[in-house]
């Protein structure tokens, strides 16, 4: 499957970038049941669901780049694994190389048609409670950083799969507060906001000290 799938890639000319709804796409089915099916997950303590992002691959996109400092700086790389979800569908972070996942480019934000998103949130759903079901005994506990309809595809796949999200952010209040207060191209605004990451960091904070407290000296 990584064969073909480098094989297919834009970078040696034998195939372009993808711009239709990713998740419509059969690459991007066929990429999930590699996942489910055949990719070893290695257990970590924590997973981190983060939406997926413009820039490819992912790691490079500013507001990646500062959500993993943020959790770099509270968790050592050995207690956690990142997961990207969305259009992509479900993605271990380290194959965001692989193809299609960085080959393609796609906002649900700027979509206008609700079957369209309706199709997506039905879709994606059933991706993440695939996932969470595989690895329900690979992490124990799961984090989820996001807003909007990734953020409702992640509730909805968590009761599906009948596996909890321990700690889902920002939280309600601060995304209401984030909708009274701020004049945001998105109703909701953006996870790299200030506002958010601090929260994000402070609830990371809270969290290690609950379930890795300091060994006294």
């Amino acid at each position: 499957m990584g064969d073909q799938k480098d094989e297919r890639a834009p970078g040696n000319g034998k195939a372009p970038f993808l711009t239709d709804p990713p998740f419509y796409l059969p690459e991007f089915e066929q990429s999930y049941r590699y996942i489910i099916d055949e990719y070893k997950v290695a257990p970590k303590d924590i997973a981190i669901f983060m939406p997926c992002a413009v820039r490819k691959p992912y790691s490079t996109s500013p507001s990646h780049q500062l959500i993993r400092m943020i959790i770099s700086q509270v968790f050592d790389p050995t207690q956690y694994h990142i997961v990207i979800f969305g259009t992509c569908g479900i993605v271990p972070a380290e194959l965001e190389e692989m193809y299609p996942f960085a080959h393609y480019k796609y906002m649900l934000g700027k979509c206008k048609d609700d079957k369209v998103k309706d199709d997506f949130l039905r879709i994606e759903t059933g991706r993440v409670a695939g996932y969470l079901d595989k690895t329900r005994h690979v992490y124990k506990y799961r984090i989820g950083y996001c807003l909007g309809v990734f953020r409702e595809a992640l509730i909805r796949g968590s009761k599906e799969a009948g596996v909890p999200i321990d700690i889902l952010l920002p939280t309600r209040d601060m995304i209401n507060k984030i909708i009274e207060e701020e004049d945001c191209v998105f109703e909701e605004g953006s996870l790299s906001m200030n506002e958010y990451l601090g929260e994000f960091c402070e609830q990371l904070i809270t969290f290690r000290n609950a379930h890795y407290p300091k060994k006294p000296e």
